[in-house]
């Protein structure tokens, strides 16, 4: 596949359809674990227009950003600290309707409004997050919980 993603217009159900098998052709037999992320996050971006797309990657007692797309991002998150930082220790994802109204949410860009998190599990350990921002609140709903979870799944797989 060239690295041309083909852009579907849509509701997201649409849009996340038509983009999984370019995100899996994307990444083919690639292993290294940077590029495929820094791929997967370009990929969402492009698709939807979010303010922010990336992972961070569990590193002993810490999550470290990984490879990301938009505004500069935090670099070290606690488990149990901001969205983030709750999914990697409920290893369950979460939709944030207004990032304000999150205890202890962690601002890393004032322009983000709303945030999803879907924990990356592999044998039944969370290995990182994929972390998606909005600019508008209420953005994320069960339908990208369902698609992002599919691209996590699918890419735990992989590795």
């Amino acid at each position: 596949m060239t690295e041309d993603l083909v852009k579907v217009e849509g509701n997201k159900s649409e849009i996340y359809s038509s983009l999984i098998p370019q995100i899996k052709a994307l990444v083919g037999d690639e292993k290294d674990l940077v590029a495929n992320q820094a791929n997967i996050a370009a990929a969402l971006k492009e698709a939807f227009g979010f303010l922010w797309v990336g992972f961070y990657n569990v590193r002993e007692d810490m999550m470290i950003l990984g490879p990301f797309q938009g505004p500069i991002a935090c670099t070290r998150i606690q488990k149990g600290k901001g969205v983030c930082g709750t999914v990697w220790k409920t290893k369950k994802p979460i939709v944030v309707d207004n990032v304000d109204e999150f205890d202890g949410h962690i601002a890393c860009s004032t322009l983000s409004k709303s945030e999803v998190v879907i924990p990356l599990i592999r044998e039944c350990q969370v290995i990182g997050v994929l972390d998606v921002d909005s600019y508008e609140l209420a953005a994320f709903d069960q339908n990208d919980v369902l698609y992002l979870n599919e691209i996590c799944e699918w890419f735990v797989s992989t590795l």
